[in-house]
């Protein structure tokens, strides 16, 4: 198999919003260009909220290049005190640390409507349903100065790109794992691919397809795939986020619009609404509501959202990107019965679907926790390495700029400071005291992450979903 170079690799894992050809595929080998094209112009120029993909608040501020502030979350201020530090941890944003923008106004800081989400919705409830005790949401604001000589163009992380990644960092350390996981380990995720065909040769005619229709099918195959494929559940959480922010027609949606701002609650209502379990715990890996309980939570979460519209471009953007994101530029017109159904051939033909399931059912072995440090830390430098020759200082989610912002905590150049801050009744932050913290490129051990309530209570799957929420939080 093809030994790509790292930095080749990571840059196909970041999306730019500043090239004309707009926020596409970045292969250089791509068999569906013309429909990349496509939905960069659908999406763009058609959908009502498609001009913030290119022009929106985050982006102005990281385009003025001065001061920007941000929110961090934490429950876990105490021993982030004590210690002195900051540290980042996975997800999304892969070893950067979480934030959401804040505006500056004369009586306060003005935030984001995903920070107000994260810090008055999501953070309170996770510390009241949590087993540990003494859970204190604290908000931090982070001051920070736009490095001199920093990249000034609008690239994010798009952590649905980072398949072939993982696969690479587990063929460089596969040797960590006894020969009988390692045996496990493959066979396992060949079986998934292998009995998903259906849904990925439907997927991936639906994508060759030059406009978005409904598929008899297509419900019923993504419903049944996810459980094999884990990853399509953050794809059609992904694209059904995208929906939601980019046709909403609400009059809210509308403000935030005016305000240069993706409608954030809108997804978060419809996942914490209808997909949560008792605790206040999601799993994106588990995400599949069928088409009439979407089209159910749609008229809940926002009724101005055309449901028959809505399953229409659902259909085609999901097939869209699980063929884009998860095969082999080679496998997309697809051959499928020539395949050899072993771990190397397979490898070939589905490089980043099968590094994406490798990287899932790593956190299914009982021995994680102890080399975690090996998988996740060594990808985290990885990306550091990667900004830094870029000059990225502050790295955003690229899968869609909707307000997640991350800090490379190890960029050398970088000037900050770090307020405690308080939330005023006029919904305005007000930096408190100022906190002596140093950001250390070192990732959160996953003792000290959300996930842990998890296994608090027994469960040993450790989903990305929860490391989300992690980064939320810590």
């Amino acid at each position: 198999m093809s030994n790509p170079d790292p930095h080749e690799m990571w840059a196909d894992a970041h999306v730019s919003y500043s090239l004309p050809a707009g926020p596409g595929s970045t292969r250089r080998s791509d068999p569906l260009s013309e429909q990349t094209a496509a939905w960069n112009t659908r999406l763009t120029e058609t959908a009502p909220h498609g001009g913030l993909l290119a022009d929106n608040a985050m982006f102005q501020s990281l385009r003025d290049g001065n001061t920007l502030h941000l929110l961090h979350v934490t429950q876990s201020f105490d021993r982030i005190a004590r210690h002195g530090s900051l540290r980042p941890s996975g997800g999304c944003l892969v070893g950067s640390l979480y934030c959401a923008p804040l505006t500056p106004t004369s009586g306060g800081l003005r935030m984001h409507n995903l920070a107000e989400y994260v810090l008055t919705r999501e953070a309170p409830a996770a510390a009241t349903r949590s087993p540990l005790p003494g859970r204190v949401t604290t908000p931090l604001v982070l001051e920070v100065a736009m490095p001199r000589h920093g990249y000034r163009g609008l690239t994010g992380i798009d952590y649905l790109r980072l398949g072939s990644i993982h696969l690479r960092n587990y063929r460089e350390r596969e040797n960590l794992l006894g020969p009988k996981e390692r045996c496990e380990l493959q066979e396992t995720v060949v079986s998934r691919v292998r009995n998903s065909m259906d849904f990925l040769s439907l997927a991936a005619a639906i994508a060759h397809s030059p406009e978005p229709a409904e598929h008899k099918a297509f419900p019923r195959l993504l419903s049944e795939t996810i459980p094999r494929l884990p990853i399509l559940g953050y794809v059609y959480f992904e694209a059904l986020s995208e929906y939601l922010m980019l046709y909403s027609r609400s009059r809210h949606t509308q403000r935030l619009a005016d305000l240069g701002e993706f409608n954030n609650w809108l997804y978060k209502k419809f996942l914490f609404q209808g997909f949560s379990d008792t605790a206040g715990h999601f799993d994106l890996a588990g995400f599949r509501p069928g088409f009439a309980r979407l089209e159910q939570l749609l008229n809940q979460v926002d009724p101005s959202i055309e449901a028959t519209h809505a399953r229409a471009h659902l259909t085609a953007r999901i097939s869209y990107l699980a063929t884009v994101r998860f095969l082999e530029p080679e496998q997309i017109t697809g051959q499928w019965h020539h395949i050899r159904w072993d771990f190397n051939h397979v490898a070939e033909s589905f490089g980043p679907l099968l590094g994406h399931l490798i990287h899932r059912e790593l956190r299914r072995f009982h021995r994680y926790p102890d080399f975690y440090h090996f998988f996740d830390a060594h990808k985290a430098a990885q990306a550091w390495n990667y900004w830094n020759h870029m000059g990225i200082a502050l790295p955003f989610n690229g899968t869609i700029p909707k307000g997640e912002i991350g800090v490379n905590p190890a960029y050398s150049e970088l000037e900050y400071r770090v307020w405690r801050a308080e939330l005023g009744d006029d919904g305005l932050l007000h930096p408190a005291e100022e906190v002596a913290l140093r950001l250390t490129p070192r990732l959160v051990d996953t003792r000290h992450t959300v996930m842990r309530d998890r296994q608090a209570r027994g469960r040993n799957d450790t989903p990305m979903g929860d490391r989300r929420l992690a980064d939320t939080l810590l």
